[in-house]
């Protein structure tokens, strides 16, 4: 039973379309066909929301691993995550049965749902989501245990990440927008047919299993040699085999994938700037 469920828009304060869904929800509430479920909506850091940046000091969306909570915050996001914690926690005895963190990504992404595990829930969950939005993603992050991540979501007994785009930092596109509101409201369909006993019998559906991230070549400065690839630009979830170009040398050199088929994700992300990550990789697999 999904009792209680939480939305949270801003956990990166530029990323807009979480946080105007969950200010209209606020000031019109819920739509109509879902006010019989508890339903709670929150901003997260309004510091960053209103200073448009996606944190003041650290990611907050990487502060909420059981060692951080259980150390001495020191920067304005990991104060912000330790309140969190004691606000709808704490993790691991949280009260929120279901916790949906908002993000947008500036990849063309499309509306993409990320599930920490592949339990029958989650499971069901996102076959359900393909079913109502067959154009949506799902992309399961499983590599650990839902307990030991350090995104938001995780303080809840169950969470999950919607992830659209592509979108610009700080501005909102009404498309974006559309589809993180049919997103949401298609996990809330399924919370009302999970909540009834009545999920349909579904069929096995298509997701991307997240393997690592890549990182730019860099020489011995740490200075970037290349830059994504034409090809590979704005193509995530396409796949890509031995012999692909993903890079493009400053030199005008293509730089070719050399390994096993993989299905590329956040492509030239711009909030993975400073990280130097070009983009995360992923295998493909039934669900």
């Amino acid at each position: 039973m999904i009792a209680n469920i939480t939305f949270v828009g801003g956990t990166h304060g530029n990323e807009t379309s979480g946080i105007q869904l969950v200010r209209n929800w606020q000031r019109f509430g819920v739509p109509a066909a879902y006010q019989s479920l508890n339903i709670d909506c929150h901003l997260s850091n309004q510091a960053a929301i209103d200073a448009n940046v996606r944190f003041l000091e650290e990611d907050l969306n990487r502060q909420f691993t059981p060692a951080l909570l259980a150390s001495q915050p020191q920067c304005q996001e990991a104060r912000l995550a330790h309140a969190l914690n004691q606000q709808w926690g704490p993790k691991g005895g949280s009260d929120i049965d279901l916790l949906v963190d908002i993000h947008n990504t500036t990849s063309a992404m499309g509306a993409t749902l990320i599930i920490l595990e592949a339990d029958a829930f989650h499971t069901q969950l996102a076959r359900y989501v393909k079913q109502q939005m067959p154009e949506a993603n799902i992309l399961v992050e499983d590599e650990k245990p839902p307990a030991e991540h350090a995104y938001l979501c995780s303080i809840g007994k169950r969470g999950i990440m919607i992830e659209v785009g592509a979108q610009p930092q700080g501005v909102l596109r009404a498309d974006v927008y559309d589809l993180t509101e049919r997103m949401a409201l298609a996990i809330l369909d399924f919370v009302k047919v999970y909540n009834s006993q009545s999920v349909p019998e579904l069929p096995p559906c298509e997701v991307f299993r997240f393997i690592e991230n890549i990182t730019f070549p860099l020489n011995e400065d740490g200075e970037r040699q290349a830059m994504i690839h034409p090809a590979l630009q704005d193509n995530d979830f396409a796949p890509v085999t031995t012999g692909d170009p993903v890079f493009l040398s400053f030199d005008g050199e293509p730089q070719a994938w050399q390994g096993e088929t993989i299905y590329p994700h956040f492509i030239n992300e711009a909030a993975y700037h400073k990280l130097h990550v070009a983009f995360a990789t992923a295998t493909k697999a039934q669900l």
